[in-house]
């Protein structure tokens, strides 16, 4: 590798203006104008369809256009003209197939027809949709125990395939319901519900048209939620603070080219972003935030009238506690913990006091780490300390990444299902839901590694491959007894069947649902509890095809043939299912009362959230300031005590083009256009200290090692390090490629999510293996 072949250089320009829209159309040229370009104009418009590619809100009122160069992407990708029939499989062995990289699967195109495993030729062969349904159902019904089957659910599938999907799995007698929530945002769901008594966004998209501070932890929106840019352009143009913690330089929060506008675009002079940038290290948030409060509160000692005492005094428990623990931690240990100044810190807590109604939104940089309870706890704790939640301008925003991944979770999909919610499913549906909590993600992996889960179901998703010890996790796939998987491409996961293995191919988002009901649209929660309909037009891929709906239900009629329940109204009316919905939400979730009256309506429906009315469903009735101690053991500690001191801290990242496992190919080569990478995507960033330390150099290729607290040996070879400002200790690298280094034992402390952004490891040179994972 050297720079003339694979030239890796910053990105100096803007995040958006003519890149994103010269993006947009490589898009629809490698794909096809139509119908990709007329389904762009219904993107994230009111009644129209929701765009595949996050969860950003919509915007109020209704914009001309909507979309983002990702959004462009998605929508391209599903409505390629590049097929995958019962022919290709034929002709192509998965052991053949398992050779290809994630673009080339993703670039076969659409699946057309169901299919089925076949060990003998080592194909997928065509069947039925009625032999998969009756192969399906008699392989659940054979397991010894509900309990052996898991069924994953990807954030993509909407709440009339979720519902009825949470609902087989239960009825079935199982609550072994991982969904990609665990590998994402289930820190902020449990933060939050401990510290203010709801897991969700307190905070909606006007709200950023009213806050004098916005914090951005933890993300890149430029990848990831593009929309999200146009609304802190818009906020700083106003005179709105934008200030950012995240351990890379990314250029989409340094400056934002509108590609609607002309002035921006055609000059390349975009809008200036962050008034402040912070690079904490790697899980040093907790740290710099325990710096801000601490400052804080120092110059409310000094002068006085920082501080919110009315809000405090009167919505929330616990102040006393927690200043005294910010108290006890001295400067030099936040400043080694955080990576950051002391005179940094106080800076930004200059900023947030000065302001008069702030916004702190945050990704996957503050969740996936050890203590990301603990942080995000703090987070909270220091908006409550001006009053900034429940207030216009001003709250707390976790941004999802899939498009319905918190509607999924709103409508029963969890292993951790509430009382009132089971209440609700055995007053609707007259059945005994199971009681006893099922797996998570990281407990169905474990399960498929020992041997414990016999049958895995997945709605959508590339659930071996989003997650930790990937190639041990394909292999225990290959073990189980059934796999079921409802998706619209192929992707890794799928080329690991079980003894049984279906593959199921279903509608997209823009695609016609015609049912014998009639043409159906579906709903969806975008990440400030907005609820709203999509609905296809687009000409089905293929005519076998079927909505994940139809296929989860009738799954369901023929595993569970003397259920009451009605599965074929369900999966046939959607509005039976909404029915459904209202009725059981009764009992568990406010807010979807005269559900299919008010998915009608232009811009659908917000659902209620408490905190952000100042009503707190904690144990004590209060918002609860939360008392944490920074943490002396820590997964990096204990690896630079087992391994040494050359243990470096990993993170993982998703590349520009890219939507999470999907990785899209682009015709000139462009892997990251933001960070100016081009070629490949096996690179590692390194800052310069760091690159001293262990006698490396910019361009040099090496082989990552974990340094795994299981003791088993996983790394990857043939790595080039890219130097970058990035503070010592530090590596990052694109995600998927990487996950096969993270052990299953590396995860966030109560809610089990992954640490994908604490993974340690060594970097090895000269080369001294190939890229393996053994025992």
């Amino acid at each position: 590798m050297n720079d003339r072949v694979f030239p890796i250089r910053p990105y100096d320009k803007p995040a958006g203006g003519l890149g994103s829209l010269h993006g947009t159309a490589k898009a629809l040229q490698e794909h096809g104008a139509f119908p990709a370009l007329a389904t762009l104009t219904r993107l994230n418009q009111p009644q129209g369809i929701d765009c595949p590619g996050c969860a950003w809100p919509d915007t109020p009122g209704g914009k001309t256009v909507d979309f983002c160069e990702q959004g462009a992407w998605a929508v391209a990708h599903e409505a390629t003209r590049r097929r995958a029939t019962p022919a290709f499989f034929a002709a192509n062995t998965l052991a053949a197939l398992r050779e290809r990289e994630e673009w080339e699967l993703e670039s076969f195109g659409r699946l057309t027809a169901p299919m089925r495993y076949d060990a003998a030729t080592d194909t997928y062969l065509e069947i039925s949709w009625e032999e998969a349904f009756v192969l399906a159902g008699g392989a659940l019904r054979a397991l010894e125990h509900p309990d052996r089957a898991v069924f994953y659910a990807s954030g993509r599938s909407s709440n009339e395939a979720a519902f009825p999907y949470q609902l087989f799995a239960r009825a079935f007698g199982t609550n072994n319901m991982p969904d990609s929530s665990n590998y994402c945002h289930e820190s902020s769901g449990d933060a939050l519900r401990l510290s203010l008594g709801v897991g969700k966004a307190t905070i909606t998209r006007e709200d950023f048209e009213h806050a004098d501070a916005i914090f951005v932890f933890g993300q890149n929106p430029a990848t990831n939620h593009p929309r999200m840019l146009g609304d802190l352009r818009e906020a700083k143009k106003r005179g709105c603070k934008i200030v950012v913690f995240n351990t890379m330089l990314e250029r989409g929060l340094q400056a934002f080219a509108d590609p609607q506008s002309a002035a921006e675009t055609l000059t390349g002079r975009g809008t200036p972003l962050a008034d402040a940038y912070y690079q904490v290290r790697l899980g040093g948030d907790f740290a710099a935030l325990m710096g801000m409060v601490k400052a804080i509160l120092a110059a409310e000692a000094r002068r006085g009238g920082v501080l919110d005492r009315t809000f405090i005094d009167e919505h929330t428990d616990g102040f006393g506690q927690f200043a005294a623990a910010v108290a006890a931690h001295e400067w030099p240990a936040l400043e080694a913990a955080s990576g950051l100044t002391r005179a940094q810190m106080e800076e930004a807590a200059a900023i947030y006091a000065a302001s008069n109604a702030t916004i702190a939104t945050w990704c996957m940089g503050l969740t996936q780490h050890e203590h990301a309870i603990e942080t995000l706890q703090t987070l909270v704790s220091l908006m409550l300390l001006r009053g900034n939640v429940g207030r216009r301008g001003a709250g707390l925003m976790p941004v999802r990444g899939h498009s319905n991944v918190q509607g999924d979770r709103t409508v029963g999909v969890t292993n951790r299902p509430k009382q009132e919610w089971l209440d609700g499913l055995r007053a609707v549906f007259g059945f005994e839901p199971p009681q006893a909590y099922g797996l998570d993600a990281i407990g169905a992996i474990k399960g498929l590694l020992d041997g414990e889960v016999h049958a895995f179901l997945s709605l959508g998703g590339n659930f071996a491959v989003a997650g930790p010890d990937s190639p041990r996790v394909l292999q225990a796939l290959s073990r189980t007894a059934l796999t079921v998987h409802i998706a619209t491409k192929l992707n890794r996961t799928h080329l690991h069947p079980g003894h049984l293995g279906l593959l199921l191919p279903c509608l997209g988002r823009t695609e016609l649902d015609q049912q014998a009901g009639g043409a159906q649209f579906v709903s969806v929660e975008d990440t400030a509890s907005v609820v709203h309909a999509s609905a296809g037009r687009n000409t089905p891929a293929s005519t076998q095809l079927r909505s994940e709906p139809f296929i989860v239900t009738e799954l369901a009629r023929h595993t569970l043939p003397d259920s009451p329940i009605d599965w074929r109204g369900m999966g046939r009316d959607y509005d039976i299912t909404r029915d459904c919905i209202e009725r059981v939400a009764a009992h568990a979730v406010e807010g979807f009362g005269h559900y299919n009256r008010r998915i009608r309506e232009r811009l659908g429906f917000r659902l209620p959230n408490s905190a952000g009315a100042r009503i707190w469903h904690t144990a004590s009735g209060k918002a609860r300031f939360s008392a944490h101690a920074l943490p002396q053991d820590t997964i990096m500690s204990r690896a630079r005590a087992a391994y040494g001191d050359k243990v470096l801290c990993l993170a993982t990242v998703r590349a520009h083009r890219q939507y999470n496992t999907t990785i899209y190919r682009d015709p000139q080569g462009e892997v990251d256009r933001y960070r100016g990478v081009h070629g490949t995507r096996k690179v590692l960033f390194i800052g310069p200290s760091t690159l001293q330390r262990l006698g490396l150099q910019d361009g040099d290729s090496v082989t990552v090692r974990a340094a795994a607290p299981d003791g088993i040996t996983r790394e990857l070879s043939g790595y080039r390090l890219v130097e970058r400002p990035l503070p010592d200790g530090d590596v990052i690298g694109y995600f998927p490629e990487l996950t096969p280094l993270i052990s299953p034992e590396l995860v966030a402390r109560g809610s089990n999510t992954p640490a994908f952004k604490e993974v340690p490891v060594l970097l090895v040179k000269p080369l001294q293996s190939c890229n393996k994972v053994k025992k």
